[in-house]
């Protein structure tokens, strides 16, 4: 009995050495954490429970025969973060470079299928150097049993992929299909084709960097959802993102202790809005002083900053966030805008998570970029979001909501469940000088009389009063009591039901 339990040990050390101390030194070199450190990060202590250690791959060609490590590059099980459970995976970039083989995906569709099964978030700590070659078909089979696997689990149980190498060729779909990605500067890239290939095609000579580094897919691309600076920052983060989630779609999102006042008044918010309309402010500073003790998680933070997406607490409460951003682009939705935070809508209603919305959106942003990027379908996105969700809604508008974009930002005529304005809200078909020289084109080379006239259109138009006679607006608040409504507006709703017609699924305009 003690030979096979001594010789249990030894495989199981041999199993926890990975590609061996060499090229454990190597990752740590290039400031990287190994495949069971970042594991230790990212679960509670001692919670980590193993599965398929000894796995090991089949493949006979190319004197693959000689080289049979045990977990076959990729470490897979379950554990807790802040106690509650989470199924993982994490590639071993010191075995055979992390490569995927057929039995590599095995090990991590057997998880996905688990966390399905139990009703429990998948994280991915992606750091791979793509398919083993010499697998070919195989490789490219575990693959796509993957990828199947993110498409049935959308939606079911939140999928987070954390990017902590190289991930390049067919393997970036599957975090494409996740719900959140995550990168770390300076170590991780993301692309379909490599720098080289590139430059053989197109003749551009781009690093990889440049082509799918952390700054590209946070800033421009809008694949990642944020980027820090290390592996442990990184994983740090995701612990603090799955505390706001439900551990699947038939949960709610976990309830926190709280020390902030639900009824705290902030004064300060009456007078955040300049008295001249054309002048910003950040409305990061009205989510902040709303949000449980000042917790705000922003996601896409880098990424069209005309709107904000996060999430925060009140009450305990997990509540997703969409807010116009008058300090870029004035707060116009377009293109970027308006993809961000449908897909974050979107998300929220998957997963049975209220949303709040601030609005103050001057309209879409104009001009023939825009037109022919089509923004038209974009711009739907959002309204489709809002239109579809169920979930609770609660809209504050707290400036200027005009034209299409009123109707967008989750207004009444969207189901929206609750919805305020603060007295300093302007809703309307545009603003008063666009308006004035349609309505009184007549009067347009009258300077004195247009200028009556814009003022005349201000004291009628430029406040929620008219939309609040319509009972498009169910009541104008004080925007020092915004926590405290918001607050009861959310407890109201609670128990809402509401769903929508039967059907296989929508066609959201793509």
């Amino acid at each position: 009995m003690k030979d096979i339990l001594h010789e249990l040990e030894e495989r199981r050390s041999g199993a926890r050495l990975g590609g061996g101390q060499k090229r454990i030194d190597t990752q740590h070199a290039k400031g990287k954490l190994t495949a069971r450190e970042r594991i230790e990060l990212l679960l509670d202590e001692g919670s980590f429970e193993e599965y398929d250690m000894f796995v090991a791959h089949r493949c006979t060609d190319f004197g693959m025969e000689k080289n049979r490590p045990y977990g076959d590059g990729v470490i897979t099980g379950w554990g807790t973060i802040n106690g509650r459970m989470v199924y993982v995976f994490s590639q071993d970039f010191t075995v055979l470079g992390g490569s995927v083989s057929a039995t590599h995906a095995q090990k991590i569709c057997k998880i996905m299928d688990m966390a399905v099964q139990n009703g429990a978030p998948v994280i991915g700590l992606n750091d791979s150097g793509g398919a083993r070659i010499q697998e070919g078909v195989d490789s490219l089979a575990g693959y796509a049993e993957i990828f199947q696997r993110n498409v049935e689990a959308s939606g079911v149980v939140p999928q987070i992929s954390v990017i902590m190498g190289p991930c390049a060729g067919g393997a970036v779909y599957s975090p494409a299909m996740t719900d959140f990605i995550f990168m770390v500067r300076d170590t991780s890239y993301m692309f379909v084709t490599g720098p080289d290939v590139v430059k053989t095609v197109t003749n551009e000579v781009v690093t990889a960097e440049e082509l799918g580094g952390a700054s590209t897919h946070t800033k421009k691309s809008s694949v990642a959802d944020g980027a820090f600076d290390n592996d442990v920052e990184a994983l740090a983060e995701v612990r603090r993102l799955v505390d706001f989630l439900p551990l699947n779609n038939r949960e709610k999102p976990p309830v926190r202790p709280f020390f902030d006042d639900v009824d705290r008044i902030e004064t300060s918010l009456d007078t955040i809005i300049p008295e001249n309309a054309n002048q910003p402010y950040d409305m990061k500073e009205l989510i902040l002083k709303v949000a449980d003790e000042g917790d705000f998680y922003e996601i896409q933070e880098d990424h069209a900053k005309n709107i904000i997406t996060g999430f925060m607490r009140l009450e305990g409460r997990t509540v997703g966030i969409v807010a116009n951003q008058p300090m870029v682009l004035a707060g116009c939705l377009d293109i970027d805008s308006s993809k961000k935070a449908a897909r974050f809508v979107r998300f929220c209603d998957c997963f049975e998570i209220p949303i709040l919305t601030f609005v103050d959106v001057p309209g879409f942003l104009p001009g023939t970029g825009q037109e022919y990027g089509g923004v038209i379908k974009h711009g739907a996105k959002l309204l489709f979001a809002y239109g579809e969700a169920t979930v609770p809604k609660v809209t504050v508008i707290t400036r200027k909501a005009y034209g299409g974009a009123y109707d967008v930002m989750s207004s009444k005529h969207l189901r929206g469940d609750v919805n305020y304005a603060w007295p300093t809200a302007e809703i309307a078909v545009m603003g008063a000088k666009g308006a004035t020289e349609i309505i009184h084109r007549a009067d347009l080379g009258d300077a004195d009389k247009i200028a009556a006239h814009t003022a005349e259109y201000e004291d009628r138009f430029a406040n929620p009063f008219v939309a609040a006679e319509r009972g498009f607006i169910d009541e104008v608040i004080q925007p020092r009591s915004t926590r405290r409504r918001i607050s009861r507006a959310f407890a109201m709703l609670r128990n809402k039901k509401l769903s929508n017609p039967w059907k296989k699924h929508d066609n959201i305009p793509l």
